[in-house]
């Protein structure tokens, strides 16, 4: 997995539990992966994953909105994490063949605006799902 390391000059270490929350994710992928396959809709795989990191006492919420406040003015819609663990960790799912560099930027803006530390971007259309997943810390 490779992680994406921020601007700042030294990055302070994740707490234990949110990287035990990051082991219980990547593991839940694994085993989604393994099961299901490459070449499924994105959906699938959500629905699945949360179903699995549910299993092991998370809580994992789908389709959470990131309210917007820009110019002293709060707006609700527009933005969506795709998984929200444990009001902790965000999970962008692709099912893609070549991940964009525009979901790096977008998954390091919802960290931001989350004002979370940890993101996980996981392509499930591929053949090792090891290859497929990316971390993030800010």
């Amino acid at each position: 997995m490779k992680e994406f390391k921020s601007l700042r000059s030294e990055i302070l270490p994740i707490p234990e539990e949110i990287e035990a929350i990051g082991t219980a994710i990547v593991d839940s992928a694994y085993r989604v992966h393994k099961t299901l396959g490459p070449g499924l809709l994105e959906k699938i795989y959500e629905v699945c994953l949360c179903h699995e990191l549910r299993k092991k006492g998370h809580n994992a919420e789908r389709q959470v909105s990131i309210p917007i406040n820009y110019d002293g003015i709060t707006f609700d819609e527009g933005l969506k994490i795709d998984v929200l663990v444990d009001e902790s960790v965000i999970i962008e799912i692709k099912a893609v063949n070549e991940l964009n560099k525009i979901w790096e930027a977008q998954i390091l803006s919802h960290l931001k605006m989350k004002k979370l530390r940890l993101g996980y971007l996981i392509n499930f259309n591929t053949i090792n799902i090891g290859k497929g997943i990316k971390r993030f810390v800010l």
